[in-house]
């Protein structure tokens, strides 16, 4: 990277084309070329606060345990997907992903593809706002597909790296519209949207329309501002009202050379203050999620644990037998007011599923039951409806394993919005 007198960043470091990578994605487990099965890690980063690093490729297990036992760090940036990356990855394979997860690292995904229409970095984004937000959930689609490979699972954030532009009016549109798009798509998919750019440039570009109607917020911003201090302020580039909420990872260092454990790395250094809660919705909106490890998840011992699917929404999901008799997989949540709410469910599909799994709303007029073959569409939010909820704690939606169809019945996830 280079700065200007100012000491804003002008250009990034390109990273990280998967070269050597053989990593299937199988239906339970991921499996490497080792043929050694993965289980997907919890989210990524998670709730963390504290010093990382990023550095072209991934480094050896070696290294990573000389850092993990000499440095300050326990972040690591690594560059999973997009087709602006150019640094070979042999070392980045699910198993690597397990074993720093094991080893207490936390993982910063990150995608280097598309690019502001007015930058000098390829590939760029289309200069039309439409064409950009559906190219921003093509990135999306792609990046949730190299998550998934290395064990990345739901519930993580992926970070778009757009480096510096000269912004202006029509730019702008088009880089707000792409993250648009990106932060849509990786909702749907179960993810949280991050990007990383310049204080200059994106961060204030998305910073400045952070409560303009027209864009879809992101849930964690990347500061690059090079002025040496690790925490996360934002400068004059973004207020302090805004990602306020552990919302924001800050470069305050870059191209470095640092040496621990024997071991010498080229490094941009980083200060992360972040977590999987992004703080209270836009003002009208209410909104939360249950999943089946989730405090509000209740279920009978008949119900099991799996991790079979790489579609599943967190760590592992349940699993029944159908049976003619009540034993419903509830989750339950506390609703601010009574009032109209979105139903969506989350569930990894697979053949031998069930083809009429009864989802039960229970909803202020009594429980309304909805049917989903979940041998088709998962790996994503399936919206079941908007129904009238009674304000408070409760049940709110069930799984159940009366029915007349045949596989097993999943209980994973369940999200409410008001409306």
């Amino acid at each position: 990277m280079s700065i200007d007198a100012a000491g804003r960043i002008l250009r990034r470091s390109t990273v990280a084309r998967l070269a050597g990578m053989a990593v299937m994605a199988a239906a339970f487990l991921m499996v490497p070329a080792s043929g050694v099965a993965v289980a997907a890690t919890p989210p990524q980063p998670g709730t963390f606060v504290g010093r990382g690093f990023d550095t072209c490729a991934a480094p050896s297990q070696s290294a990573m345990n000389a850092w993990r036992a000499n440095s300050p760090y326990r972040a690591v940036g690594i560059y999973i997907s997009g087709g602006s990356r150019s640094c070979a990855q042999p070392n980045l394979t699910a198993t690597w992903v397990s074993n720093q997860v094991a080893n207490g690292w936390r993982l910063i995904p990150i995608e280097l593809g598309y690019q502001a229409p007015c930058g000098t970095r390829t590939p760029k984004m289309s200069a039309n706002a439409v064409t950009a937000r559906t190219q921003g959930g093509t990135a999306a689609d792609s990046a949730v597909s190299a998550a998934q490979a290395l064990g990345i699972g739901a519930g993580s954030t992926i970070y778009n790296d757009i480096e510096a532009y000269p912004s202006n009016a029509s730019c702008r549109a088009a880089v707000l519209s792409f993250l648009s798009g990106w932060t849509q798509r990786l909702h749907t998919r179960g993810y949280l949207a991050g990007m990383y750019s310049s204080g200059s440039s994106g961060i204030r570009d998305v910073c400045d329309a952070y409560d303009d109607p027209a864009y879809t917020r992101l849930d964690q911003i990347w500061i690059a501002w090079w002025n040496g201090v690790a925490d996360t302020d934002g400068g004059s580039y973004c207020a302090d009202d805004r990602y306020a909420n552990h919302q924001r990872l800050h470069q305050y260092a870059g191209e470095v050379t640092e040496t621990w454990g024997g071991v010498t790395i080229h490094i941009d250094r980083n200060y992360l203050d972040v977590s999987t809660d992004q703080g209270p919705p836009p003002e009208g909106e209410w909104t939360t999620t249950v999943d089946n490890t989730g405090a509000g998840f209740t279920a009978s011992a008949n119900w099991g644990t799996s991790a079979f699917s790489a579609q599943r929404f967190g760590a592992d999901y349940r699993f029944a037998s159908p049976v003619s008799a009540s034993d419903v997989a509830w989750y339950a949540a506390t609703t601010p007011a009574a009032g109209s709410y979105s139903v969506e469910v989350w569930y990894p599909a697979d053949p031998g599923y069930n083809n009429q799994t009864p989802f039960i709303v229970a909803a202020a007029t009594g429980n309304q039951t909805v049917t989903v073959n979940q041998r088709t569409g998962g790996g994503q939010w399936v919206p079941l409806g908007v129904f009238t909820l009674p304000a408070g704690a409760g049940n709110k939606v069930g799984v159940s394993r009366w029915t007349s169809g045949t596989g097993y019945v999943i209980a994973d996830a369940v999200r409410l919005t008001r409306r």
